[in-house]
């Protein structure tokens, strides 16, 4: 089996290809292996890495107003030290297949995992607020790259036919660290510094580079595809300006040039870079799959459901912290039971998926998410906690039983040769739907709290520039109480928005169930019985 770009491509023996499908032995696919140790500990080496990059997303998130206080800086400014980050994320991805191709997957994590690392030292020496912002894009340049080359790695350890079992182990901390990185924050921010929250990374990723340099695999020269320099100039600046865009509306609004006009820049890149990958013969991402395979529905799910899922799970900490007067080590420990139940059934979903394929689990998964967004809808200012817990813990099973499931169906639906290329695209789609659902969600909440508190939150700023979420926390006890109801109705009415993306999504899931209940389809193909998936 030959690793490429994000993906892998399957040698032609014990697959072959129907109608742009991947058709597996029967017997294979009913009796799928286990994980073996070696796999295992691969594993292990490389989702070091994964989760202290997707921690990192997280975890400063806690630490804001702190940093402003440190470094003198209104919340407009120092927000940027998550938006440069995300913003890298995002532009970096697109390139990374090439790069893996050219270089190789392991030379590739080990450099994603040194730029991480320094930029994380250098974070943690910051000076200033704007040191800090360029050392955080500097992290997530490599912290954008680390992701989809561990994909790249795990899939060609493991084989296809052990790929919705991969999926799950790769899909814990894309799920778990949103949930722990809160409460890593909290704590490191309450009993430390906030310097911490990036020397943390340090040891981490310098026993992630020493396990990867012993135990992957070398890496195999392999030639690389050309790459679409086009595409990649019209994609990566085209999300980058977009994001910033949506990012720069939750200050000014969206009726500000500065937030309408990158995000309109954003869009005609984006869309520009459409137009060219349809009509370009080796595009960075061929489209063409999509529109002809499941794998356009899938790609539609997922992008609904990482703007949903990923959005809320910035306003179920900002809810705790602003209507309930949570610490935020005691908001991030509220959402645990949702990490707990992702952790509970992911691993069960890459086995289902592996017996009976993935294309029904993202329809039984979504539910679930719905129904837990609906206590948040009709949240108040006394709301039961263990409502609320309980409803993360079922928001959690569903996560896990969709997401992973979900980029699996897209993969198995396209041709060997598209696999890598899928890869990227869903890598791309989860991290812009993330940052994405956090932009907007933000701005509709911050919306609806300055329509009904902004007198309150305009005295209390003191022209500081810094109100907000932030100021209400600051409240005197009175006031805050007085102010308690209307805001938790703003947070439930930005949570409908959440519940309203999950129930669009179930369209196009519905739909991939039903094209995935006509198969299996069995085939004689030289003298052997395969189950076309």
């Amino acid at each position: 089996m030959q690793s490429h770009g994000l993906g892998f491509v399957r040698q032609p023996d014990p697959a072959v290809l129907y109608d742009g499908c991947v058709a597996e032995t029967s017997a294979q696919a009913a009796t799928p292996e286990g994980l073996d140790r070696e796999t295992l500990v691969v594993a292990g080496v490389v989702l070091l890495g994964a989760v202290m990059s997707i921690l990192d997303t997280t975890v400063v998130n806690v630490a804001i107003d702190h940093l402003a206080v440190a470094f003198h800086s209104s919340l407009t400014t120092i927000q940027w030290v998550i938006t440069g980050y995300t913003l890298a994320l995002a532009a970096v991805i697109p390139s990374t297949g090439w790069a893996a191709d050219r270089f190789g997957t392991k030379r590739i994590y080990m450099t994603s995992l040194v730029l991480f690392t320094l930029g994380s030292v250098l974070s943690g020496l910051a000076w200033s607020a704007e040191s800090l912002i360029v050392f955080r894009v500097l992290q997530g340049v490599g912290g954008g790259m680390i992701m989809p080359a561990v994909m790249t790695i795990m899939t060609k350890k493991a084989g296809p036919h052990r790929m919705g079992r991969v999926m799950g182990v790769l899909g814990v901390p894309m799920l778990i660290a949103p949930i722990m990185g809160p409460i890593l924050g909290g704590w490191l921010v309450d009993s430390a510094s906030w310097r911490w929250i990036f020397f943390i990374n340090v040891p981490i990723g310098i026993v992630a580079f020493v396990l990867a340099l012993i135990v992957l695999d070398r890496d195999e020269s392999q030639p690389a595809h050309r790459l679409d320099w086009l595409g990649m100039l019209l994609l990566s600046p085209g999300l980058a300006v977009f994001i910033f865009g949506l990012a720069e509306s939750s200050t000014y609004g969206f009726g500000s040039l500065r937030s309408w006009g990158p995000t309109l820049l954003g869009v005609v890149l984006i869309a520009a870079w459409f137009v060219h990958s349809w009509r370009s013969p080796n595009p960075l991402i061929d489209l063409r799959t999509f529109a002809h395979t499941r794998a356009g529905a899938a790609a539609g799910t997922f992008l609904l459901f990482a703007i949903s899922v990923f959005g809320s799970m910035l306003l179920v900490p900002l809810y705790y912290q602003a209507v309930r007067n949570a610490s935020a080590l005691q908001a991030g420990l509220l959402m645990a039971p949702g990490g707990l139940g992702a952790m509970l059934l992911m691993p069960l979903a890459g086995r289902l998926t592996d017996r009976y394929g993935p294309t029904w689990l993202p329809a039984t998964g979504l539910p679930l998410v719905a129904i837990a967004l609906i206590p948040f809808v009709f949240v108040g200012p006394h709301t039961s906690y263990v409502l609320l817990c309980s409803a993360s813990f079922v928001q959690g099973l569903g996560m896990g039983l969709a997401m992973m499931p979900n980029m699996t169906a897209a993969m198995q639906a396209v041709p060997a040769a598209a696999i890598a290329r899928t890869s990227t695209a869903m890598n791309i789609i989860r991290q812009a739907g993330a940052s994405i659902g956090t932009a907007v969600l933000s701005v509709i909440l911050a919306s609806a709290i300055t329509s009904n508190l902004g007198t309150i939150i305009r005295s209390h700023a003191g022209g500081s520039g810094s109100g907000g979420i932030g100021t209400l926390q600051r409240l005197p006890a009175s006031a805050h109480a007085a102010i308690a109801r209307p805001l938790a109705n703003a947070f439930g009415s930005t949570f409908t928005w959440a519940l309203v993306m999950i129930l669009v999504a179930l369209i196009p899931a519905v739909g991939m169930a039903i094209s995935g209940w006509r198969r299996p389809v069995t085939a004689p193909v030289g003298g052997r019985p395969v189950v076309v998936e």
